[in-house]
């Protein structure tokens, strides 16, 4: 009898148990997304009907796939080709419409008001979102981070950047772009060379961060360079799927690999930072790198509050910190790099006016770090990151419309860089010109130029990135001249960063 009412019990359990998570399940996949979808058309916000579960992902898939299967004619009119299909919603919806990212409503927002108020967090509702947990396998730190937690970080992260900071870094800087324009030196043997440049723009700026971050050189960490540009491809394989909670648990290829890395790049840096902290201790470790920098804010800030368990960072935490001085640092300026080759490459005419700004700045001498500031025309054309999103946890009002909470918010760099009715008929030409009296000018003091993001938020490592680009850029222009290759197929496309999908192939000069 007693077995019997166990029985029942545990069988009762489990119906509602079950029953919770379904309904649960049929709230997230159906209810909401049409609730959400009815409240957005009564605003007159337009958009593609929702698909039960995989929203538009099946067309986003298709249409980039298609996109990337051929090449582009040699133009900056890249917007279709790299964001195809935000690039015909917007065509067919408007600026201000949405698409369904899975379940989840996305609204694309191109207005640079309401772009400021979703960065400029004044509100404190418009908050990072992440679909899918494995992004955390690739990079977390500050940049993932809210609150309390994200001020903490940033304010321990801070000295590490400050200028003159910096400024310690430039002669590692100098001696990696050295021995690149060395090498190539070596190989363009006789007047000129093709040479694909791209890998070696991309061994450069890990070069740096090597250098600049752990005070070891490339080689010594080509490791965790590999193993996090394989994370990265396959974090976008990831995200080209709905994910479904618990999915990233089962023990499939893909999530069993992403794991191993994962572990393999902890391992490596935890080991770089157990020797740095022994150092400390010892009164043996450096301050001039990055991770010195960062170990001696943190131990100031813990010594400072020793009795307050709330501040410092813990050693994972700075772990997880240098996995994103990697990324973010070797990532994004690598980009920088190969577009600005290539695109000074399309251009020759401000190649040479490039060439005479260093030539005038610095003359016969190496690149210094007040000479660099005073270089102005090289400006980013193709943003690191063609999209930023923010999502709301409540109702809120942004501009004229009401969001409800769990709407993503998606704001396309790229469309609003070359967005004519901000920019002009000329949007999408390069013409650095347009800049001669400064960004803000350039932009009316509106948001729609932010290729380092903005606000509060805005990336702590712009000026790291910018003064290692001036010196690349500077040393490069005043040894070579370079122009596309016959063999160079235009054709940017989004691996996390935008990158050049077949490569950067150039005919250098010896100057």
């Amino acid at each position: 009898m007693v077995g019997g009412i166990l029985f029942t019990l545990l069988v009762t359990c489990a119906v509602i148990y079950i029953s919770s998570w379904a309904w649960k399940a049929f709230v997230w996949v159906w209810l909401n997304p049409r609730k959400l979808e009815k409240c957005l058309r009564e605003q007159g916000i337009k958009g593609p009907s929702y698909k039960f579960l995989s929203g538009n992902l099946k067309d986003m898939v298709s249409a980039t796939q298609e996109a990337r299967a051929k090449p582009m004619e040699l133009s900056h009119k890249i917007v279709p080709r790299v964001m195809p299909f935000v690039h015909q919603t917007v065509e067919k919806y408007g600026k201000l419409s949405f698409t369904w990212y899975g379940p989840y409503c996305r609204v694309n927002i191109m207005d640079p008001d309401m772009i400021r108020d979703i960065l400029s967090n004044k509100f404190g509702h418009f908050e990072k979102i992440r679909t899918n947990p494995l992004g955390k396998l690739l990079i977390t730190g500050v940049v993932s981070y809210e609150g309390e937690k994200w001020v903490k970080h940033r304010r321990i992260l801070n000295p590490a950047f400050h200028l003159e900071k910096l400024k310690m870094m430039l002669p590692a800087i100098y001696t990696s772009c050295s021995e690149m324009v060395n090498k190539w030196e070596m190989m363009v043997s006789q007047d000129s060379c093709e040479m694909d440049v791209w890998p070696h723009l991309q061994n450069l700026t890990a070069d740096v961060i090597s250098r600049t971050a752990f005070g070891s050189s490339y080689e010594e960490g080509r490791q965790i360079f590999q193993l996090q540009s394989e994370q990265a491809g396959l974090v976008i394989k990831a995200l080209q799927s709905i994910y479904i909670p618990g999915l990233r648990f089962l023990p499939t290829k893909r999530n069993n690999r992403m794991k191993e890395i994962y572990g393999e790049a902890r391992v490596l840096l935890r080991d770089i930072v157990n020797k740095r902290e022994k150092a400390m201790k010892i009164g043996e470790a450096h301050n001039d790198d990055l991770l010195g920098l960062l170990m001696e804010s943190n131990f100031k800030e813990i010594t400072d509050n020793v009795n307050s368990k709330n501040f410092g960072m813990t050693i994972d935490e700075v772990i997880d910190e240098c996995k994103l001085f990697y990324f973010a640092g070797q990532e994004t300026t690598s980009t920088l790099l190969v577009w600005t080759m290539v695109v000074l490459s399309m251009h020759p005419d401000w190649q040479e006016k490039a060439r005479e700004e260093v030539l005038q700045v610095f003359g016969g001498k190496d690149p210094d770090f007040d000479g660099l500031n005073h270089l102005k025309i090289v400006l980013r054309l193709y943003p690191p990151a063609v999209l930023m999103t923010r999502g709301t946890y409540k109702t809120m009002k942004l501009g004229e419309i009401t969001l409800p909470a769990g709407v993503h918010l998606a704001m396309p760099t790229l469309l609003v860089h070359h967005d004519r009715e901000l920019w002009g008929e000329d949007a999408e030409d390069f013409n650095p010109e347009r800049f001669s009296g400064g960004v803000s000018k350039a932009t009316k003091n509106q948001v729609s130029f932010f290729p380092f993001s903005w606000g509060p938020r805005i990336c702590i490592g712009q000026n790291f990135a910018l003064l290692e680009s001036k010196m690349a850029i500077a040393m490069i222009l005043l040894r070579f001249s370079f122009e596309l290759s016959s063999t160079y197929v235009h054709a940017p496309y989004t691996v996390i960063t935008l990158q050049p999908q077949h490569g950067a192939q150039l005919i250098l000069h010896k100057l």
